[in-house]
């Protein structure tokens, strides 16, 4: 009888814990979901070899933006856009939590098929991060954009001359063989920043003022901070 009260007891506590990592997993949230992934993506592109340089670029940016899936397609009209983070350094505090934006593109020309990149954007300048916080970050035109170096391995940081008020460094998957993130916008997502942070959180609060933090967003800080 001692051992039928131990087995339902052991089978009410194995029912509970399934019960409570069922609910973990549903309680995770897009915004959760989203630096979780930026977090991977990072990782992976940092340590990859054909982006040797990226430490290099990202030791000397204001800011860096990490997006882990932009999808890019089209037939004949095309189009492009996905979620990330805007995350900035601060000489005395380190890289700041993350902010929500999206990356959201149109255009038009003879395109047939589909595209998804991990993207890490190196912001340079005080200008582009400006325009970002200011919501007024278009690519191309006054807002220089180029790509980052590739195929020179792990530890090359030979970086030089950085004309470009950002630099890209995207890996890539698809049918385009290319990716141009001319012309496309950069837009804050309010709505996710409020449901992360507070309702009414606004960008420079989370990244330049840091009156507002979220410590599951500690595993992306962390990653970045060797950096």
């Amino acid at each position: 009888m001692k051992i039928l009260r131990k087995l339902a007891l052991f089978a009410t506590l194995a029912a509970a814990l399934a019960v409570g990592q069922a609910g973990s997993a549903a309680a995770l949230t897009p915004q959760q979901e989203l630096v979780d992934k930026s977090r991977i993506t990072f990782e992976k592109l940092i340590t990859n070899y054909e982006f040797g340089e990226l430490p290099g670029y990202l030791k000397r940016a204001k800011a860096v933006m990490i997006f882990p899936e932009i999808f890019k397609a089209g037939f004949v009209i095309g189009g492009e856009g996905g979620n990330g983070v805007l995350m900035v350094r601060d000489a005395n505090q380190g890289w700041s939590q993350p902010a929500f934006y999206t990356l959201a593109a149109g255009s038009l020309g003879l395109q047939i098929g589909g595209q998804m990149s991990e993207t890490v954007f190196t912001i340079m300048s005080d200008k582009a991060l400006q325009a970002v916080l200011n919501d007024q970050m278009k690519f191309g035109g006054d807002m220089s954009i180029a790509a980052g170096p590739i195929g020179k391995g792990l530890g090359a940081n030979t970086t030089t001359n950085l004309e470009a008020d950002v630099y890209t460094f995207a890996k890539t998957s698809g049918l385009f063989g290319g990716v141009s993130f001319n012309g496309a916008g950069i837009l804050r997502k309010d709505d996710w920043n409020g449901a992360y942070y507070g309702p009414g959180t606004l960008p420079q609060w989370i990244v330049i003022d840091r009156k507002v933090s979220n410590p599951n967003a500690q595993g992306l800080v962390n990653a970045l901070a060797p950096y």
